[in-house]
Formats: structure tokens, C-alpha cells, sequence
């Protein structure tokens, strides 16, 4: 049974190299979703969230292997925001919003989560469980920086791809968009990678 693997077959999108800010076209996706709010070093919605969201992840991976069909579940992604981006600060934690995310097989259907979560909620049963949702995600033209180091060092990086947005004609447009290459649990901070990811126009 081959194996299908957005990471090998979109490279462009979670394969960039270290310190290169590129351009990129992110296509339309398939996500499990959940809200929250709140400084993710210290909230425990935030722990809750990324529970649920692999628990569930991991479950319809499952499912779909005994229908014939695998693939490899997607890192964590996260969009950051607060309702004015233009007073957005990497310094307040405490008054960030955010969504995250798992991106899922795009013949993903409804039904089929439903089902895993039925799965999920006799194993497990995770607090937010019913809180994940199945949504479309398009973001389009953005830019985008692969980072290595802790996420309480990302701030000159991202002032970096900001400046090299500028640089490229466009301005920002929508949330900060982080994607979590790294286990966080299991690697030390020195060597954790995520691409930092930012809507363009």
C-alpha cells in the first residue's frame, strides 16, 4: 500500500530551506480546527486543543488504512492573531488568539470525522473533543521562512519576513501562520523548526 505524504509531494510548502525567505502559492485545504485563546506556554486550553486534535487525526488516519487508503499525519500548524493584527505583539502572549490545526486528505469528508470521533470519545474522550471541526482552509499567495531555535527567540525572524514581504512589493494580509516540523515535546528548543508563514497581497 503506498503512502500518500503532502511533505514529499508539496515540498515547496513544508520543505523550505533554513533562513531562505521564499514565495509561495498555498493551495486549498482540508483541516481539523480548533479555537482558543490565551498564551499557549501557560494555558491549558492549549494542551487540550493539540490533545484532541491528534487524538482525532490519528483516529481517521486509521480508518482510512482499513479502507486501503494511508498517508502520514500532517505536523500542527497554528494561525495567531488578535482582533486588531496592526497591535499585534509577540511580547503579549496572554492576549493572542488562535486556531490550530491539522491538515487532513483532501476526499476528507464530514461523515467520516464524525465517525472518528465517536472512535476518539470511547477511548479517550479528550475535554474539547467536540470542539475540533472539519473546515476549509485557503490561504494563497504568502511568504514564508523556515526558523530553528526556540519559539521565544522567533521575533527577529519574523520582523525579517515582514521586511522581506515589503521588500517584494506585497503587503501583509490575514494571521501569523506557524508550522510545527518538530515534535515540541521531544526536541530541545535549540533545535525545534517551524516555518513561519505569512499571508501576502
Amino acid at each position: 500500500m503506498s503512502k500518500l505524504d503532502y511533505k514529499k509531494t508539496q515540498k515547496e510548502l513544508y520543505a523550505p530551506r533554513k533562513g531562505t525567505m521564499n514565495l509561495v502559492d498555498v493551495p486549498e485545504m482540508k483541516m481539523l480546527c480548533i479555537d482558543g485563546e490565551g498564551d499557549p506556554n501557560t494555558a491549558e486550553a492549549f494542551g487540550l486543543a493539540v490533545e484532541a486534535l491528534f487524538s482525532l487525526s490519528y483516529t481517521l488516519k486509521f480508518q482510512f488504512k482499513a479502507e486501503g487508503f494511508d498517508y502520514v499525519v500532517l505536523p500542527l500548524e497554528g494561525v495567531w492573531y488578535v482582533d486588531d493584527m496592526s497591535t499585534f505583539s509577540a511580547e503579549r502572549k496572554g492576549e493572542w488568539k488562535w486556531t490550530l490545526m491539522i491538515r487532513q486528505p483532501d476526499q476528507t469528508l464530514e461523515a467520516q470525522v464524525e465517525e472518528a470521533r465517536e472512535v476518539v470519545r470511547k477511548k479517550k474522550n479528550p475535554e474539547v473533543l467536540d470542539q475540533v471541526r472539519l473546515d476549509t482552509f485557503a490561504e494563497g499567495k504568502s511568504a514564508q521562512v523556515l526558523y530553528v531555535g526556540p519559539y521565544s527567540e522567533e521575533t527577529e525572524t519574523i520582523r525579517a519576513l515582514h521586511a522581506f514581504i515589503e521588500e517584494q512589493g506585497y503587503q501583509k494580509r490575514g494571521k501569523h501562520h506557524e508550522i510545527y516540523l518538530s515534535d515540541m515535546r521531544r526536541t530541545a528548543p535549540g533545535k525545534l523548526k517551524t516555518i513561519i508563514r505569512q499571508p501576502i497581497e
